[in-house]
């Protein structure tokens, strides 16, 4: 086997992979219509069967993905409020689905994890590229850095005792 193929059959430990898996998850579970847990479990299933629609990742980047699904279920009404204040001239309904997950998760990212924005927002951008249009990257970048301006000049998020939103 050659040393390329040896580093393609090892796990992705990258928290840019595991950001790329939870939005593939986000993106089957919206056009499926199915719940987002569901969607995610079955696709954790189908990569460590081998499958290669999803890249392996390493223990620690599934734990990371894992850690974003839950997050956006928890907290996808506030994200999304947060979207709607922050984008102009576009509705949801306007927006290509890919690019309103992406900024989905990378809200969530950045309103409730201490991550840095830029390496979220610079992951973003490069997933939008990827899997969106032809300025999907220019648009994702953005809305992101509109709201990490915004983020840093708001007062934190409050936060429940039980950490849902209230």
């Amino acid at each position: 086997m050659t040393r390329r193929r040896e580093k393609a059959n090892q796990p992705v430990g990258t928290r840019r992979a595991a950001r790329e898996f939870a939005f593939r998850a986000l993106f089957q579970a919206d056009r499926g219509d199915l719940p987002l847990n569901d969607v995610f479990i079955r696709a954790e299933g189908d990569m460590r069967e081998g499958d290669d629609t999803f890249p392996q990742l390493a223990p620690d980047a599934v734990t990371f993905a894992r850690e974003l699904v839950d997050g956006l279920v928890t907290h996808r009404d506030t994200i999304d409020q947060t979207l709607r204040q922050t984008i102009r001239g576009w509705s949801f309904d306007q927006m290509a689905q890919t690019d309103l997950n992406v900024l989905r998760l990378a809200t969530f990212e950045m309103m409730y994890t201490g991550t840095a924005h830029p390496p979220v927002i610079e992951s973003a951008v490069r997933i939008a590229r990827k899997f969106g249009g032809d300025d999907s990257g220019r648009f994702v970048n953005g809305v992101l850095a509109g709201l990490s301006r915004t983020l840093q000049t708001a007062p934190a998020v409050p936060q429940s005792d039980d950490g849902a939103d209230e």
